[in-house]
């Protein structure tokens, strides 16, 4: 059995602990309400770039825009979103989790994220770019990383770019997502619900104003606003990813601080226990020696 100087070296050690992921927590669930409004702010601008992408695209040829090709699939570009620092909890293992059911041989990585670089690196795939994960996400800093998607889309080096980021649903729920950028398929559904052509249960969509009027055209406006939307889909996902990266630490923090405040509470417990003992061995050898005498 430990002796009570043993016990109360690691009471100390475990004491110390607990401030700091206590600490950390705090930091993180600062850092998280930030980042969750930013996450959720920009969801309804999505919504809104949607709806009027679907109208202008009803109005267009969509095969004549590049960003809506869609050619065969030999080399797949993906855009993996991770974090630069660990602490937080299952976030990163489920991303890789997710991205390693990629197809190897035919599929070019592009990070934004320490995490994500190492582990994609670990797991033999192709690394073609590495981004730095930013503390507080900009707008300029994503459009870097999606300007050089659509180079990497047009000049043929890779024939369509995925994105696999942490979505953000409640503070103790981040889901692992993976999803199609270019060509960007999703206004091509958009558009067929708009026209009531889809079989599928959602309805379909309606502008907030009414029906839009398109000035110069509608096919210059798409032209316009495609590279845009790109941008900002990635920006999302970079605020989504953010969201639950803190989301996920003050989690992570909150039950490590509880567990070693749980310790702290049991090795207090074992030292009494011990130092009760030690006083009644004591007390034992003073009668016994008072009986000897005696």
């Amino acid at each position: 059995m430990a002796n009570t100087r043993d016990i109360r070296r690691r009471i100390k050690s475990v004491r110390n602990t607990a401030q700091i992921t206590k600490a950390m927590q705090m930091v993180a669930a600062s850092k998280m309400r930030k980042a969750q409004q930013l996450a959720l702010s920009g969801r309804p601008y999505a919504e809104l770039m949607n709806s009027v992408l679907a109208h202008c695209a009803v109005r267009c040829d969509l095969e004549a825009h590049p960003l809506l090709e869609k050619r065969e699939v030999r080399r797949t570009g993906v855009l993996l979103i991770s974090t630069d620092k660990g602490l937080c909890g299952g976030l990163n293992a489920n991303l890789l989790r997710e991205a390693a059911k990629l197809d190897r041989d035919r599929t070019r990585i592009v990070t934004l994220g320490r995490k994500g670089r190492q582990g994609m690196a670990r797991l033999g795939y192709h690394l073609v770019a590495d981004f730095e994960m930013r503390d507080t996400p900009g707008i300029a800093h994503s459009k870097a990383v999606s300007q050089f998607l659509i180079e990497e889309f047009l000049r043929g080096a890779i024939d369509e770019v995925e994105v696999v980021y942490s979505e953000y649903v409640s503070t103790i729920t981040q889901r692992p997502v993976r999803r199609t950028l270019l060509p960007i398929q999703r206004l091509r559904r958009l558009s067929t619900r708009l026209q009531g052509d889809s079989e599928d249960e959602e309805p379909a969509l309606e502008s907030p104003a009414g029906e839009p009027t398109f000035e110069p055209s509608a096919a210059e406006v798409l032209n316009a606003l495609l590279p845009h939307y790109l941008h900002f889909q990635v920006f999302q996902c970079y605020l989504e990813a953010k969201a639950s990266e803190q989301s996920a630490r003050m989690v992570a923090m909150k039950n490590a601080t509880d567990n070693a405040l749980q310790i702290v509470k049991d090795l207090t417990l074992q030292y009494n226990k011990v130092r009760q003992a030690s006083i009644t061995n004591e007390l034992l050898e003073i009668s016994t020696a008072q009986l000897a005498m005696a």
